[in-house]
């Protein structure tokens, strides 16, 4: 007998408040076996019933470990007033495609809402936009490399 799925209508709201506030493309949460995926651009909220699948192990530890060892390094940590946060988890991106300059260097003079970076999400490149103008002091991220939620990536001043 199928189980049935208890779906919230409010917090489906909320998610979709949070994907307009946030400028996100796309937020999906997943609790035991029920996924809900809010996007935008005319397409419709998705609830699935997700399988549930083993945690991922990390390979390489040491390596996880690096950005954090460089912010601290550099005197930036995600207490900094500069500090531009990762909205989501995924891959960062920072040139439009492989072989292209990157978005911003060190040291480059940024206007609000410029394109500092892409984070790859659920196969949606989203644009991480400088939330104000200023110098960029430190980029505290490798191209390619994972991000999680509120992991500082970049810092202006």
């Amino acid at each position: 007998m199928a189980k049935k799925l208890k779906i919230d209508l409010e917090e489906i709201r909320k998610l979709a408040e949070l994907v307009q506030e946030t400028d996100l493309n796309e937020i999906e949460i997943e609790e035991d076996d029920l996924r809900i995926r809010v996007s935008r651009g005319g397409q419709v909220v998705q609830t699935v019933a997700a399988p549930v699948a083993p945690a991922p192990v990390a390979a390489n530890a040491p390596a996880a470990a690096a950005p954090a060892e460089a912010a601290s390094a550099g005197g930036y940590d995600d207490s900094h007033p500069g500090a531009v946060k990762s909205p989501m988890v995924g891959t960062v991106y920072l040139q439009p495609e492989p072989g292209a300059d990157s978005f911003v260097s060190v040291g480059d003079k940024v206007s609000a809402g410029d394109t500092l970076m892409i984070i790859e999400a659920m196969k949606v490149m989203n644009p991480i936009k400088a939330p104000n103008s200023g110098t960029v002091k430190a980029i505290l991220v490798d191209d390619t490399s994972p991000v999680e939620f509120d992991e500082p990536l970049i810092v202006i001043e």
